[in-house]
This record gives structure tokens, C-alpha cells and sequence, in this order.
């Protein structure tokens, strides 16, 4: 993001910082429209062919370009997947009550739920 006055300088300073980061695609967003030399100095830097299309290796934009719906040029993959095999779908499990010396164990009640009473409880609260 660059705010204030634009030189072809910056789109130079942006090509040194993506050619050693063999980054595929840098985009220099800015306030103002970019300069004549900025314009002409981007396309320099090539394109980056993908295999959804070329896309441009510097790419210039202002802000009202994406407040107006323009957007980054890159591959749109989604919903692929060229890399890797996707993996199968477990079949999900379901849990079994534990149990304790052969014997089945009540599952815990659920943190807004009222745990039952028991047959001691209930006659403390009777007094007896």
C-alpha cells in the first residue's frame, strides 16, 4: 500500500523484492494512479502463466479500482486441486458407553441439563 507521491522507483523496488522471493505475483496498491513510467515499467517484469491463463507479474491498482470491483489477476483454483489426491472420507464412528466392571455406565448429563436425583438426595431434602 503506498499513499502519497508515485515513482517508476517503486514499481523497481517491488520487481527486487519478488524475483529473489520467486514470488509468482506482486501487486503495488496505491491511492493515486500510477504514473507513465510506472505503467510502462510493470509489464517489464513479464507474466506468470499458470495453467488457468498469463497473469501479469506486477500488477498496479489503485484503491477506487478495488472499492469498484477490480480485482487482483491471479489463477482462480478454487474448487481444484492439481497437487494433490484428495483424501478418502473416514466413515464416522459412534462412541460406545464406557463401562465399568462389565457393567454400563450412565453418561454424564449435559451442562444444561438438571442431573437426576437420587434416592438419597431426595430424602435429605425431606429431612429424613
Amino acid at each position: 500500500m503506498k499513499a502519497g507521491g508515485l515513482h517508476r522507483s517503486q514499481v523497481h523496488e517491488l520487481r527486487r523484492v519478488v524475483e529473489p522471493e520467486k514470488a509468482e505475483i506482486g501487486v503495488l496498491l496505491s491511492f493515486e494512479d500510477p504514473t507513465r513510467p510506472m505503467r510502462e515499467e510493470a509489464p517489464s517484469a513479464g507474466f506468470y502463466e499458470s495453467p488457468w491463463g498469463k497473469h501479469a507479474r506486477i500488477q498496479l491498482l489503485t484503491v477506487a479500482d478495488v472499492l469498484g470491483g477490480k480485482g487482483i489477476d491471479y489463477p482462480r483454483t478454487a474448487g481444484t486441486n492439481v497437487t494433490l489426491k484428495a483424501a478418502p472420507r473416514s466413515a464416522e464412528k459412534v462412541a460406545e458407553p464406557p463401562q465399568l466392571f462389565d457393567q454400563p455406565v450412565e453418561p454424564l448429563p449435559k451442562m444444561n441439563e438438571k442431573a437426576p436425583k437420587t434416592e438419597k438426595a431426595a430424602r435429605k431434602k425431606r429431612g429424613r
